[in-house]
């Protein structure tokens, strides 16, 4: 075993092969280690994220070290059957790469069981060992939308898209089966060790494949205190502290962006910390109260509005809670600095969660759809509680568009990707934040790429919140709350975890300048297998 820095709170573990990855998360899910919050499998590693309160990263990796990986296999689990029509824009690129017919790539894909060896990149998404075994390469410019159901192909696996999103795999054919689906008792049709065969269903006659979205569900008529979504602004979600521990479904945390700012925004109305709150990119919310509410917003610096009924002005402080009445318009205006703002109000929002969570995960779709004007959010109703905070502060400054702000990264997991030179660019040199970024990245742009020693493709493995990806054309993607859960890209360094409300608040145009806490250096279990518990 090899282990290498993924983040201050997570380690990653990298072997030989498939079968001793899988026999290590089986023992550490079987016998679990004090300190250790979830595992993430793929192809020739485990992403272990821990308490660094707990354990220190040197003891965990002694505590790994030891474990047995030799000689265990999985049962067979149960037999999922799946139809594919097989007429995929590469089916004949895979068959020339492979050099043999697309017929016998087709005889061959249908001709044994593939197993579920782990779910990652997106929910329902499951990556299938065994089968044909074919080894193809991922496409050179992966295509910026993949149709769900899409069969596919890449390393030494197979997998079928859950939902449209882009992608890079060689796409073989495509099924009608639904990968994901909430309303089953369990969402992902593929679960890690269950086996799958493929069939030909024959020609598609209609050369696409729906596979139908949820619709939005119609509220029932409101009665009690609500507000009303006059503007949604660019883009309002409902976000709280996301969904931890369900990687084995291929489903990420996700949550807010700035979970400060969310937590003093509940503070600031009484609240719990974690309760969902409404998150507002760049401003443009305007909602009505009916009923009354106690409200606070957070986050970016805004010009932050209350029109009452009566059609007077005020201007609430940020981070402070205020009364509204029934009437009463509040809006949230320009950012002076930051990107994001928080909107709680006493009691939370009376939303359904899913899968335990009321956040919206941007790549994944999972949870309540971008709110919409005309929508009407319920207040919970709550007698007592805590009291309501009027000392709630920013945690840092905002930062703005002409300025260049500083992010603290922890080098690797896999740095020694990279030239010297490119691992002292990284630090070197600033780097702007494009348009094209979102809550899924960052895209950065820099004056000179980063320079690769290792130019062969890496197998998909487990990435993190704040991993600094590096694709082929040298330009990095800062990941943020809903980024995939393993990747293809080599990843230079990861933001520390403390720096990534900050990162979260950065708009488009401004300029980071990454700052490396040490140099790299791969992990060294301790000589003994002590927890820190100081």
């Amino acid at each position: 075993m090899r282990f290498y820095p993924a983040s201050l709170d997570a380690l990653l573990v990298e072997l030989e092969n498939l079968d001793e990855t899988l026999a290590l998360f089986d023992s550490l899910q079987q016998e679990p280690i004090f300190g250790v919050q979830e595992l993430v499998p793929a192809a020739r590693t485990v992403l272990v994220h821990f308490r660094p309160s707990a354990i220190s990263s040197q003891a965990l990796a002694a505590q790994i070290a030891v474990r047995d990986v030799h000689g265990k296999v999985r049962e067979a689990g149960k037999l999922i059957d799946i139809a594919v029509h097989y007429n995929g824009e590469d089916l004949d690129d895979v068959a020339r790469e492979l050099g043999i017919s697309t017929e016998e790539v087709i005889q061959r894909h249908t001709g044994s069981d593939y197993k579920v060896a782990f779910c990652g990149f997106a929910p329902g998404f499951a990556y299938l060992s065994g089968g044909a075994e074919f080894v193809v390469p991922r496409r050179s410019t992966p295509r910026t939308r993949i149709p769900a159901g899409a069969v596919a192909l890449a390393g030494g696996f197979s997998g079928i898209y859950p939902q449209a999103s882009p992608g890079g795999w060689q796409i073989i054919g495509v099924t009608e089966a639904k990968m994901w689906d909430l309303e089953r008792d369990e969402p992902a049709l593929l679960q890690p060790g269950y086996r799958v065969r493929f069939h030909d269903a024959g020609p598609l006659v209609n050369k696409t494949v729906s596979v139908a979205a949820p619709n939005r569900v119609q509220p029932s008529p409101l009665t009690g205190d609500y507000l009303e979504v006059v503007s949604p602004g660019l883009q309002t979600l409902l976000q709280d502290l996301g969904r931890p521990g369900r990687a084995g479904q291929g489903v990420s945390a996700s949550g807010a962006m700035d979970r400060g700012a969310l937590r003093a925004a509940n503070r600031a109305v009484g609240n719990d910390p974690a309760n969902a709150c409404l998150e507002v990119l760049m401003a443009g919310l305007t909602f009505t109260c009916h009923g009354q509410a106690v409200a606070a917003v957070t986050g970016a610096t805004a010009a932050l509005e209350v029109r009452t009924a009566e059609g007077h002005l005020l201007r609430p402080a940020l981070y402070a809670p205020f009364m509204l009445q029934d009437g009463d318009q509040v809006s949230i205006g320009s950012l002076t600095a930051g990107l994001r703002n928080y909107v709680a109000v006493r009691g939370g929002f009376a939303r359904e969660p899913v899968l335990g969570s009321l956040s919206t995960d941007t790549l994944a779709h999972v949870g309540p759809a971008p709110l919409v004007s005309g929508e009407c959010l319920a207040i919970q109703q709550r007698s007592g509680g805590e009291a309501v905070s009027v000392s709630e502060q920013q945690a840092f400054d905002m930062p703005s568009a002409d300025q260049i702000i500083t992010l603290d990264v922890v080098m690797g997991p896999r740095s020694d990707w990279f030239t010297a030179d490119a691992q002292a660019l990284l630090g070197q040199q600033t780097w702007r934040v494009t348009p094209q970024s979102n809550r899924i990245g960052i895209r950065l742009a820099g004056d000179t790429a980063l320079e690769r020693t290792i130019t062969g493709e890496l197998p998909s493995e487990g990435t993190t919140v704040g991993a600094i990806q590096v694709p082929p054309s040298g330009q990095p993607v800062l990941f943020l709350a809903d980024h995939p859960l393993t990747g293809g890209y080599p990843v230079i360094a990861v933001v520390a975890p403390y720096h990534l409300d900050l990162a979260g608040q950065i708009p488009v145009n401004s300029r980071i300048r990454f700052n490396p806490l040490g140099a790299f250096e791969p992990v060294c279990p301790a000589l003994s297998d002590e927890t820190d518990n100081s």
